[in-house]
């Protein structure tokens, strides 16, 4: 069995422009004489690999706490595309994962410098998807996330970003990306991993 580590290390993460940088501090530290190590820190929670939740941009959307654990762990189809995946795509991506596993089918995974545009996001949207994942801190355009965003968050197709595929082939996997159990909160960081089956 192999394992994928798909997340990024917190500190040294990718951050979306404008938010807040990860940041650590030291309480304690035997270096230093004492008796045990302790780190406090503090991050965004849309810092690094992490989910975003439907309240995220949708005013009465579920928070993470309220996310069901099937739409972030379960079977997903990792595709490598580049650049703006549009409607044609989309359905393409579909098909092939259809065609792979219906149920990893309902959670894809984007490898590469691609972009979802409205019309691919619609797509998943009309097609039930539980999760949509990408290496970019934001799914859709940097400059005009939104539309994106609502279209996917609107029909409860959580979403993963920032996270690290370079390693990992194309194909069926166990996805497993539960989100730090946050109430309240529109987005979560999350460690994800891949298993091979």
């Amino acid at each position: 069995m192999e394992i994928y580590d798909i997340s990024q290390e917190v500190f040294s993460s990718c951050v979306y422009p404008g938010d807040p940088t990860p940041e650590k501090r030291t309480l304690a530290s035997m270096g230093a004489g004492d008796l045990y190590n302790l780190t406090a820190f503090s991050m965004c929670a849309h810092n690094g690999t992490h989910l975003d939740a439907p309240a995220h941009f949708m005013a009465d959307g579920k928070t993470v706490d309220a996310l069901p654990l099937s739409s972030v762990v379960g079977l997903a189809y990792v595709i490598e595309h580049h650049g703006e995946v549009r409607a044609t795509d989309a359905l393409q991506f579909l098909k092939d994962a259809q065609k792979s596993n219906a149920e990893a089918a309902r959670r894809i995974l984007i490898k590469g410098d691609a972009t979802l545009t409205e019309e691919g996001a619609q797509v998943f949207a009309d097609a039930k998807v539980l999760l949509f994942g990408n290496e970019s801190q934001t799914v859709g355009p940097e400059a005009a996330p939104m539309a994106v965003h609502k279209i996917l968050l609107g029909a409860d197709t959580v979403l993963l970003e920032g996270i690290r595929l370079q390693n990992v082939p194309a194909g069926v996997y166990l996805l497993v990306a539960a989100p730090l159990l946050l109430g309240g909160a529109e987005g979560a960081p999350c460690r994800a991993l891949l298993v091979q089956l």
